[in-house]
């Protein structure tokens, strides 16, 4: 999709912001997702093919903030508050209302003019490949969330998690291991 276009099925009357991307054949449910969108980054949010982000899912970017959401991934409902870097590798799912956050309190992201620091920001938070997030975890800053591991409902997470580690609890801990296909 054309960065800065308007999404032909939304209701909310702005376009996209010109430092958003999305992949061919993925879906957005609509441009309100980017209301809290201050990112002075080129690319603020990088969207794959083939994805899908549901009604709900907030970019709530800082002017230093930059997302980047693979090939195959499903959001639904999810808040994503950072003033460095995100990452969601190809196949991810991420349920309804999980709060992804590089601070322990989402606070607003400051309005001033902040100068652009070189280079890519720090990533503070990654779900790599064919990983499932439960309904209302939290991932903070810190969270990397190994291949094909699985965070349960309600998890708190700030740490790396093992490849194919199921998580649960707050704080959460290793509870079991999911077998890679």
């Amino acid at each position: 999709m054309a960065e800065g276009a308007c999404l032909p099925h939304d209701w909310f009357p702005r376009s996209l912001p010109a430092n958003v991307a999305i992949g061919p054949r993925s879906h957005l449910y609509s441009s309100f997702a980017f209301i809290h969108c201050r990112s002075h980054r080129p690319r603020a949010v990088q969207i794959g093919h083939d994805s899908g982000l549901y009604i709900g899912t907030y970019f709530d970017l800082g002017p230093r903030g930059q997302v980047e959401i693979g090939d195959y991934c499903t959001v639904v409902g999810a808040v994503i508050r950072t003033d460095r870097r995100i990452v969601i590798d190809d196949y991810a799912f991420v349920s309804h209302e999980v709060v992804i956050a590089d601070t322990f309190a989402a606070v607003p992201p400051r309005a001033e003019n902040v100068p652009d620091e070189p280079g890519e920001p720090t990533v503070s938070v990654i779900i790599r490949r064919n990983a499932w997030v439960g309904t209302r975890a939290v991932l903070l800053a810190g969270a990397d969330i190994g291949e094909g591991a699985i965070v349960g409902a309600a998890a708190v997470v700030d740490f790396a998690v093992p490849a194919y580690a199921i998580v649960a609890g707050n704080p959460a801990r290793v509870v079991g291991w999911a077998r890679p296909a």
